[in-house]
């Protein structure tokens, strides 16, 4: 571990595809400010029109890692639990295609979250997700959600909507391309 990397105990990544040796972690009060870290959340496309007790509710349960360029965050087909929010820097997600090698599905930048499908469903990753840039996120656990939103039911269908119009969006996205692969020929 490289003297720039700090941890704290219950943070340390175990030896796992999704937690590579480099990434550095702490609790988000510890890197950064509460007020700091309300103020990121409240810029993530997830949490767009959330209370601002909400975002510090959420703050309260998020912890903070950053990774080295080329780092692996996780590996399709690893279990996945963590809903993963971009405040500095770039993360590519990419599938290995047999013949190919690894095509980019995305390429995503601060506000951007990744990840959301596992706290959805049990489900392995469905793709990879590799720093582009180096960068800082902020994660929220899968059980620490379940916890919170079981308690917050408002705060619950204001997050749970916003999912809805994310994954909306990447569907449409995602068929504007099929149809393109079709039309021209491409599959």
């Amino acid at each position: 571990m490289s003297e720039e990397h700090q941890e704290t105990p219950q943070d340390t990544p175990q030896d796992t595809p999704e937690a590579p040796a480099e990434a550095a972690s702490e609790t988000a009060s510890g890197n950064a400010s509460r007020e700091a870290v309300v103020e990121a959340l409240g810029k993530i496309r997830v949490f767009d029109s959330i209370s601002p007790e909400g975002l510090e509710l959420l703050a309260s349960i998020a912890s903070e890692e950053s990774y080295r360029g080329s780092d692996v965050i996780f590996k399709e087909g690893s279990t996945g639990g963590e809903l993963y929010l971009i405040l500095e820097g770039k993360v590519r997600i990419s599938r290995d295609v047999s013949g190919m090698g690894e095509e980019a599905l995305a390429v995503l930048g601060p506000g951007d979250a990744f990840g959301e499908m596992s706290l959805i469903d049990d489900f392995p990753r469905s793709a990879d997700a590799r720093v582009h840039e180096r960068c800082r996120l902020l994660i929220l656990e899968k059980d620490a959600m379940e916890d919170l939103l079981f308690l917050e039911k408002d705060l619950a269908y204001e997050i749970l909507w916003n999912f809805v119009k994310i994954l909306s969006a990447r569907l449409r996205e995602t068929n504007d391309k099929m149809t393109f692969m079709s039309v021209t020929g491409k599959f």
